[in-house]
C-alpha cells in the first residue's frame, strides 16, 4: 500500500505553516492628528520581529503583530523617542 495518490501527491508531505503573531496591544498617550499616527506607527514597525502595526488614534491605542513576545522597555523607548509616552499594556 503506497501513500501516494494517483495524481503523483504523498499523504506525508508536510506543509510549512508560518508561526502564529503575538498580538499586544499599547495605550500611547501624546497622539493628537495623523502625524502621531504615523510616527508612531513608523517607530513601532522598525522594531525587530514587529510584523504589523496599527494605530487608533481616537482610543489612544496600538496594536502590534510580531513574532515573538515584546519587550516593554524597548517599546516604551520607541515610543519615547518618538515624541509620546507609553502609558502601559491595555
Amino acid at each position: 500500500m503506497s501513500c501516494c495518490s494517483s495524481d503523483g501527491t504523498c499523504s506525508t508531505t508536510a506543509t510549512a505553516t508560518a508561526p502564529a503573531a503575538v498580538t499586544t496591544v499599547f495605550a500611547v498617550s501624546g497622539m493628537t492628528c495623523g502625524h502621531c499616527e504615523q510616527s508612531v506607527g513608523k517607530a513601532l514597525g522598525a522594531l525587530d520581529g514587529v510584523q504589523t502595526v496599527q494605530v487608533d488614534l481616537k482610543n489612544g491605542l496600538v496594536t502590534v503583530a510580531s513574532a515573538a513576545e515584546l519587550d516593554d522597555e524597548t517599546v516604551r523607548t520607541a515610543v519615547d523617542e518618538a515624541g509620546y509616552e507609553l502609558t502601559g499594556r491595555a
